[in-house]
């Protein structure tokens, strides 16, 4: 049996050498199966039977400048060839190059999983077997008419497995290529499929770029270290889990720290507020839809968060906004995690947890009708309900200490300038703790954050709150902080005798909670846009001191 040697002829750079080298070879009547040439080199892929390489340099001798004469493995353009096909094999996603004709060229390792069997050839086919044959015989959803002059996404499902299908065509100046628009000619196309997974976890990376851990949850009262512990017992279960809250006390927080302590934390966390969007765009951004659902559609159709969070989580945040319509839809899909898309046919299974949230009282919703009761008990499996800011005052200095800090941090960046971490005084903490906080912990950044970009240096004390709690707070949010106790509690509302005393325990909330922000009687009639006197009147009135 013949075989083949490759060597390589180092020469000098002399016009002609090359041709005179490859004479020598034409005379020796030497089988030639490939040869390249590179600026002082030639390598040649030479067929043997006898042949050495002492009687090649020997023969090699007669042509003038020729300098060494060596074996190689491997020609130049068979280790690029290797290289490449290496770097392919390392990527994760299914890669298959193809001519304009939609002949396989070239595939990587992560397609052979793709790979079905050919017309009447047994399922043991290789990956080299395809090459050369057209596309569709490899993947049937994939034909050359999807193969166009510029890059595509489309949905495809292979063996009941979701995929982003791109198309990138490979743009060539030869001559005798397809010739298209512009002049340009198509020399084949590269296919990428990326698995719902992949495209979910980098979707998960865009959304939020911090580690979201049970440790980065701030407090130590009692409340917070219970929450802390269910919480994590919690994350094992691959269950639904409700948080409940009012807004601003970090229920997302909470849905994060339980996806990275579970077994799907590798997987994606996708979060929708169902509150922004109106039913129709909510619909097709949770189940996806298929190709011509409605006018505007994207060819192929689109995925939804229920596909593109495949192993992982998705947070449904604000769930009591949801649409009876939509209630029902997601009602049909917890049952037993099937659904379709929008304007489709076929039955797709999800492999997705489900954590919601919400700041209203879902149980007097479903006493009104407005959200289903078979639908809370589906998503209501285990629950998780966050203390507002008002019953952890323990946790004050902790939280405020931190954002103060944060906030130093982001002041010095953006001014380029050094401050010293500002601390907060004793009056000054006080008055945090004695303030209603109807936006909890996320009106508490909010202020502190004013205080230290308004702030020229030096501690933060009482004056600098009350100045930031003024404008930043307003008399609206305390005023509806009352107001939500009154409606809350039905006890209030049957000890009311009749219009004055109603006034007088109205007065009264509304004193309490302001009093302590104006400490003073003139700057809390100014505050008030009443007369001091009357403020003084009210104060002994109700005991307020």
């Amino acid at each position: 049996m013949s075989l083949f040697m490759r060597i390589v002829i180092e020469s000098s750079d002399r016009i002609g050498i090359s041709q005179e080298i490859l004479t020598v070879f034409a005379q020796q009547a030497w089988n030639l199966k490939a040869v390249e040439i590179i600026s002082c080199f030639t390598y040649v892929h030479v067929q043997y039977d006898a042949l050495t390489l002492s009687l090649i340099r020997a023969c090699l001798v007669t042509v003038g400048g020729v300098i060494s004469v060596d074996m190689i493995n491997l020609l130049p353009s068979e280790q690029r060839e290797n290289h490449l096909q290496a770097l392919l094999d390392k990527m994760p996603e299914p890669i298959i190059d193809i001519d304009s004709n939609g002949l396989i060229l070239a595939m990587n390792t992560a397609s052979h999983k793709l790979k079905l069997p050919l017309e009447g050839v047994e399922d043991s086919l290789a990956a080299t077997d395809y090459l050369g044959k057209p596309v569709e015989a490899f993947i049937g959803q994939i034909n050359k008419v999807m193969l166009t002059n510029t890059a595509t996404s489309q949905a495809v499902t292979i063996q009941g497995k979701a995929y982003i299908l791109d198309i990138s065509p490979v743009i060539s100046k030869s001559s005798n290529q397809l010739l298209i628009n512009n002049d340009k000619k198509i020399s084949g196309s590269v296919l990428i499929l990326r698995s719902m997974n992949t495209l979910g976890r980098q979707i998960s990376l865009m959304q939020s770029h911090q580690e979201h851990s049970f440790d980065n949850i701030i407090g130590q009262s009692k409340s917070i270290r219970l929450i802390k512990a269910q919480s994590k017992r919690f994350a094992k279960l691959d269950l639904p889990v409700l948080i409940s809250g009012e807004t601003g006390t970090g229920k997302e927080l909470i849905a994060r720290a339980l996806h990275q302590a579970s077994l799907r934390s590798k997987a994606p966390f996708l979060a929708i507020n169902c509150s922004t969007l109106p039913e129709h765009l909510l619909e097709s951004e949770l189940f996806g839809y298929a190709s011509g659902a409605f006018t505007g559609a994207q060819k192929g159709g689109k995925p939804g968060l229920i596909e593109i969070a495949e192993g992982g989580c998705l947070f449904l945040d604000e769930i009591a906004e949801m649409s009876p319509y939509l209630q029902a839809k997601l009602l049909r899909f917890l049952q037993d995690l099937t659904y379709r898309r929008v304007g489709g046919t076929k039955e797709l299974v999800a492999n997705v947890r489900i954590i919601s949230a919400s700041h209203q009282n879902l149980a007097k919703l479903i006493s009104k009708k407005t959200f289903r009761e078979d639908l809370y008990y589906r998503l209501n499996v285990l629950s998780i309900e966050l203390p507002p800011l008002r019953e952890r005052i323990e946790d004050m200095s902790l939280l405020a200490n931190l954002f103060i800090e944060n906030a130093a941090k982001q002041v010095n960046n953006s001014q380029q300038t050094i401050i010293t971490l500002p601390k907060i005084t004793r009056e000054a903490l006080t008055l945090l703790q004695d303030f209603a906080w109807p936006g909890n912990i996320r009106q508490l950044q909010n202020v502190l954050f004013s205080v230290i970009a308004l702030s020229n240096g030096g501690d933060i004390c009482a004056d600098d709150l009350l100045q930031v709690l003024n404008k930043h707070a307003g008399i609206h949010s305390i005023t509806l902080n009352i107001n939500n106790q009154l409606q809350d509690s039905e006890q209030n509302i049957d000890t009311v005798i009749d219009w004055s005393s109603a006034q007088a325990i109205f007065e009264a909330k509304l004193l309490a909670q302001l009093h302590p922000l104006f400490p003073t009687t003139r700057k809390l009639a100014e505050r008030l846009k009443v007369s001091h006197n009357k403020i003084a009147m009210k104060l002994r009135e109700h005991g307020i001191k």
